[in-house]
């Protein structure tokens, strides 16, 4: 049985590329005067304050206006006010049906909300409108990324860096691709390009990591995840993601070192069913369960969830819990064949033991013809059913070992049972007799003349 699947480099951080005017850091206490440009690397509510200050200068001419209306909708979003951002977009457009630059801010906006049908529009249109600059076929490549159709994509990285030789992201980008296509050596090529540009850019550097990680080099793999968290310790991604490879080399105590920061940074249940993973792999059920449980609390369709949980169900012997959580992951995704085969499996064997259970307390007639007070009496009792199959269990076993030894030994003890069965029908009801134990006596006669 496939338990379950520690999904290692499966996690988010292959999202690739954001909007460039969205800050990668927090504000702090000694940062300078924020200037509303594409460029700028700020908290959003402070390139916001920057850009509507320009915006709402009378001043200010048309075209700075309306790039400062782009750079405040790529903050807009940054700051989870997406609708207001594509609105915004909507404002420029409607002045200025010509201005790229909007259209590619859309395009990264929509694609970014999961909204690819509309960002291929958007992006389409902003190529249409300048074919000659980088960031639109960067953005479309990313657009084709997302929907696996990483041949486009690589076609779109390879014109934005024809455009422009030195474009790091473009580069970095590519190289999701060609991991996304299996070609994990080409991956590596491009993201060690993309370091050499900009070495500061810490998702290169785990994305390369998972590459490694493929081709099972596990200490450039922890290498390249440590240096991405160092770069930024803020992003959970980067420690579940050195995590995962941790778990990959056993070393499960350090990769839930790992998972607790990711955790602690911000609770989400692919952590938390990481986690739970390390926790299975060590044995220690109970707390994988309890990780699972709260995975599923924040999320109650996070799939592997429920598959991993069947398996440390079905490892503490609850074969019922086991059976009823692969199901809701075959519900949820009937193309995990992991889930699929575990469900059939544990079907197949709770139902093989229900059968034995079944058969267990059966006695050896058939309880649905029984006309005699005494068998419908053995019936009605699984005590009484369970002694009467024993009987005639322990009874066939000492009749073959009789057998062996002379046909009249066997003809003697068959003679010996029947006598026993009369006696049992006759007496059964009358005073002072007592069925169960005569059905006692009689297994144990049994017993010490059956052969083992």
């Amino acid at each position: 049985m496939r338990s379950f699947a520690l999904p290692f480099a499966a996690t988010a951080v292959f999202a690739i590329t954001v909007l460039s005017s969205i800050p990668a850091s927090a504000d702090t206490a000694a940062e300078p005067l924020v200037v509303c440009a594409g460029s700028t690397v700020a908290a959003p509510a402070k390139l916001i304050e920057s850009c509507s200050a320009l915006i709402d200068n009378a001043a200010t001419p048309e075209a700075d206006r309306l790039d400062a209306m782009i750079t405040r909708a790529a903050a807009l979003h940054g700051d989870g006010q997406t609708d207001k951002a594509l609105a915004e977009l909507d404002a420029v457009v409607a002045r200025d049906p010509n201005r790229a630059r909007a259209f590619r801010a859309r395009g990264e906006i929509l694609r970014q909300s999961g909204k690819l049908a509309a960002a291929f529009e958007a992006l389409n249109q902003a190529i249409r409108l300048d074919p000659d600059n980088a960031n639109g076929y960067e953005s479309r490549g990313n657009a084709f990324n997302n929907t696996g159709k990483y041949d486009r994509a690589i076609e779109d990285y390879d014109e934005a860096l024809r455009l422009k030789p030195d474009f790091a992201l473009a580069l970095s980008d590519r190289g999701a691709a060609w991991y996304f296509k299996g070609e994990y050596q080409k991956a590596i090529d491009d993201y060690d390009q993309a370091i050499r540009l900009d070495p500061n850019r810490a998702q290169t550097y785990t994305n390369r990591g998972s590459a490694y990680r493929k081709l099972g080099n596990t200490r450039r793999a922890l290498d390249d995840d440590t240096a991405a968290i160092r770069i930024d310790p803020s992003r959970p991604e980067y420690f579940d993601n050195r995590g995962l490879h941790l778990a990959g080399n056993g070393d499960y105590a350090l990769a839930i070192a790992d998972y607790d920061q990711a955790i602690k940074i911000r609770p989400e249940p692919k952590f938390l069913t990481n986690r739970g993973d390390a926790y299975q792999a060590m044995k220690d059920f109970d707390r994988a369960i309890a990780d699972y449980d709260a995975a599923l609390k924040l999320d109650s369709r996070f799939q592997r969830a429920y598959n991993n949980r069947g398996a440390a169900w079905l490892k503490k012997g609850d074969r019922s819990r086991a059976l009823q959580d692969y199901a809701e992951a075959v519900r949820l995704d009937p193309s995990d064949k992991t889930a699929a085969t575990n469900q059939q499996e544990i079907a197949l064997e709770v139902e093989r033991l229900g059968a034995l259970a079944y058969q267990k307390n059966l006695p050896s007639f058939n309880c649905a013809t029984a006309r005699r007070q005494v068998e419908k009496a053995i019936c009605a009792d699984p005590g009484l059913a369970q002694l009467d199959r024993n009987i005639n269990d322990v009874f066939l076993r000492a009749i073959a070992s009789a057998e062996s030894d002379s046909h009249r030994a066997a003809l003697t003890l068959t003679q010996q049972q029947r006598d026993f069965i009369g006696r049992r029908n006759a007496s059964f009801g009358r005073p002072g007799y007592d069925l169960r134990q005569a059905m006692e006596e009689r297994l144990d006669k049994l017993n010490g003349i059956a052969r083992p």
